[in-house]
């Protein structure tokens, strides 16, 4: 890493104790304003850490040709869904931006370029989680796109450059599902802590790897047979996993919450990191 970039953060922010990450499976949409035993794990969990600084979000939602970060003083809250109840739609999440930790990312990693982005805002992958946490939206909020074009091992080297900001006061959040097929919901059982039996063992081999720190199996997740090529269909909701782990050292506790299945084919399964 080059002085410059570590020179440039140690000015625009202090020392802090090093932050947890966090991996959340954000689920449905109707999370947002539904209350359950997913959005009290996303509560809990907030009490459970110091209040951030700021908050950068890597959400599956937001997969763009190149990486790019927000950078305005005010994201937009983006609906970016459909068929749902108005009221879910109605949701405003006014949490400020917080340029100088934009650029504090782009400046952080080397190996890409990342963009500065003042068009995107904050998508559900990342509001509908956080509204939970810090109801006031007094904190700052940036998101992180997904690349499509990156592989995971690329995806993850990128994580592992940011983990200076864990020592800054920054909560860096995942927010995917590391099962996530939405063709092969039962829908007559969305509301139940359902799981077919190829879902469930994914998400048992996954916690697996996750537990004893096998971020190599995890990376090369394709590689797992038949159950995870069907719980990880496409990656962009397993890519956020990947984010938090790659912040992970050797001193960090590990811990696992909201741990259900949904619908057969989605799991909530969420992970604490320090």
């Amino acid at each position: 890493m080059k002085l410059s970039a570590l020179n440039k953060i140690a000015e625009s922010l202090e020392n802090t104790p090093k932050m947890p990450v966090l991996f959340l499976g954000h689920g449905s949409p109707m999370n947002a304003i539904t209350e359950n035993e997913f959005v009290q794990g996303f509560r809990k969990v907030s009490s459970e850490i110091e209040k951030p600084k700021a908050i950068v979000v890597v959400s599956a939602h937001w997969q763009t040709q190149g990486t790019r970060v927000t950078a305005m003083e005010q994201p937009q809250t983006i609906h970016d869904f459909g068929g749902f109840p108005q009221e879910l739609y109605e949701v405003q999440y006014p949490a400020p931006g917080m340029l100088e930790l934009a650029q504090d990312v782009k400046d952080l990693v080397q190996n890409t370029t990342v963009h500065l982005d003042d068009k995107w805002g904050l998508d559900h992958g990342a509001w509908s989680v956080i509204r939970h946490m810090y109801p006031k939206a007094d904190v700052p909020v940036i998101q992180l796109s997904l690349d499509y074009r990156k592989t995971p091992q690329e995806h993850y080297e990128l994580a592992q450059e940011l983990n200076k900001l864990r020592e800054k006061g920054i909560l860096i959040v995942g927010s995917g599902n590391n099962v996530h097929n939405l063709r092969m919901v039962h829908w007559g059982k969305l509301n139940e802590n359902f799981g077919f039996d190829w879902a469930n063992e994914a998400n048992e081999k996954m916690k697996e790897l996750i537990m004893s720190g096998n971020h190599h199996d995890l990376i090369n997740y394709s590689k797992l047979g038949r159950a995870f090529q069907l719980s990880i269909p496409t990656p962009e909701h397993y890519l956020p996993l990947l984010y938090a782990l790659a912040l992970q050292d050797k001193k960090d506790e590990i811990s696992i919450f909201n741990d259900d299945p949904v619908g057969g084919s989605l799991a909530m399964t969420s992970v604490k990191i320090g």
